[in-house]
């Protein structure tokens, strides 16, 4: 893992890339590097630039990926088709970064930061989510 930022950004923005979060409205992925090394609730809403009253929520990224990265028997054809899509940025993911964590940061419009270690600091991915 002795990629640059820049190498890890564009790795991440290739992986993801014509990729969209499913939710009630749909969203694409965006790569983003920060310095840094702390991990918390706190320092994410201070980086995102969000207000530090909103909730953060902290989930496992095999939870976010459960019904994209693997074929589940109710998938449509198009999500079956995306299915190695969101395996090669899960894969990206978790080769190029270590202790990844997962952000859901709001209520309704859910921002998602998917943020892990690099040499240099922290990089990832970013998303959002509806959910009324």
């Amino acid at each position: 893992m002795s990629d640059s930022s820049s190498e890890i950004t564009a790795k991440l923005k290739d992986a993801s890339s014509e990729l969209m979060m499913p939710s009630e409205s749909e969203y694409p992925f965006e790569s983003f590097v920060w310095s840094g090394t702390e991990l918390t609730p706190k320092k994410i809403l201070e980086l995102t630039g969000h207000p530090t009253d909103l909730p953060v929520e902290t989930i496992a990224l095999t939870d976010l990926f459960t019904n994209l990265a693997y074929e589940q028997e109710w998938h449509d054809v198009q999500q079956k088709a995306d299915v190695s899509k969101f395996k090669k940025l899960l894969e990206t993911l978790e080769s190029n970064l270590t202790d990844i964590q997962v952000f859901r940061i709001g209520r309704i419009k859910i921002d998602i930061y998917i943020v892990g270690k690099t040499s240099a600091g922290l990089a990832g991915v970013k998303t959002k989510v509806v959910e009324t």
